[in-house]
């Protein structure tokens, strides 16, 4: 649906965007993570036709972005961070002119703005002059406007930024109901807006794409957290026989665990995407262990994001200073 090739944009000599590639499957719901600065906006404002790559080729559906500009965007609805609005038009009035500039026949103007505006929940402010809208409200009507030509791929910069609790949960609900048959891109700097939407993940540091893969698998930890008792079992034994189970790499005895009296926290630290649980049961059940509780730890997304970081200061301070980035 979307194909991003080695797309770089820079400002003079500031590098916005570093050799990005990508490709993004119909109906995936991708989140587009980074730090203020990161490059998402500019990755969004290529892909929507805003914005001239310096190098590199953006397609959507097939149409390239560069050549058949109006082809591509007819395929597009845009939310930038800053809803185009005009503050006194009536909702309605405004939606209209929108389907118009879509290209929306007018034979079903009438019908695509009205399924819009009940996607939206704004069936009760069609006739309100836009500035009476509290931000919420005004964010709905960006969202209608982005929507009201039935887009293949919604692209949305920080749709929920400055929003109360209640209204970001709103905007939440509407992106998954789309979700059913549109591809939609969200770029955010809020963690929880991720895990509440998406189902893949990219992320972008400095510039370059630093992480890209499904939120299951970037989030699966190494590590496996295990309840246990050995019954008399010194802790070097028993970890000399964790540590001889395939794929473990070290064992580490945490604590006692809380939640069980007379059982042991152990830390199980494994070979990156093994699946020893049931393996570390069996070696328990012939050793006569008792095993509550052997579950893989699950990562936050917050450490995740903060390793890439460390990485990525870590890779900068070993190599040589080249063009400044974003």
């Amino acid at each position: 649906m979307i194909s991003i090739r080695n797309l770089t944009r820079k400002y003079g000599s500031l590098v916005a965007v570093d050799d990005v590639s990508l490709e993004i499957e119909r109906r995936e719901v991708v989140g587009l993570l980074g730090h203020n600065g990161a490059g998402k906006t500019t990755v969004m404002k290529i892909l929507t036709g805003f914005l001239e790559p310096t190098s590199g080729a953006v397609s959507v559906g097939g149409m390239d972005v560069a050549t058949n500009r109006v082809a591509a965007q007819r395929q597009i609805g845009y939310l930038p961070e800053n809803a185009p609005l005009y503050p006194e038009m009536l909702v309605q009035q405004y939606l209209q002119m929108m389907a118009e500039l879509r290209d929306v026949p007018p034979e079903r103007t009438e019908r695509a703005v009205a399924e819009a505006v009940r996607a939206t929940g704004l069936e009760d402010h069609l006739l309100a002059p836009i500035h009476t809208l509290s931000k919420g409200y005004r964010q709905r009507v960006g969202l209608a406007q982005a929507i009201v030509h039935e887009p293949e791929v919604l692209v949305l910069d920080e749709p929920s930024n400055g929003l109360d609790p209640f209204q970001i949960q709103s905007i939440r609900d509407l992106i998954l109901r789309l979700a059913s048959d549109t591809t939609i891109i969200l770029s955010t700097h809020i963690l929880q807006e991720i895990e509440a939407v998406c189902d893949r993940l990219l992320v972008m540091i400095d510039g370059s794409l630093a992480a890209d893969g499904s939120l299951s698998k970037l989030l699966a930890s190494d590590h496996v957290e295990l309840s246990l008792r050995t019954l008399g079992a010194d802790e070097a034994a028993t970890t000399e026989q964790l540590e001889s189970i395939a794929a473990v790499c070290t064992a580490r005895r945490a604590g006692e665990d809380r939640e069980h009296p007379g059982f042991d926290t152990w830390t199980l630290e494994c070979e990156p995407g093994s699946s020893i649980v049931p393996a570390v049961i069996e070696a328990g059940r012939r050793a006569g262990w008792t095993i509550a509780a052997a579950a893989p730890r699950r990562r936050t997304l917050e450490s995740f994001f903060k390793d890439l970081q460390e990485e990525h200061v870590a890779r900068q301070r070993r190599a040589p200073q080249s063009e400044p980035r974003a």
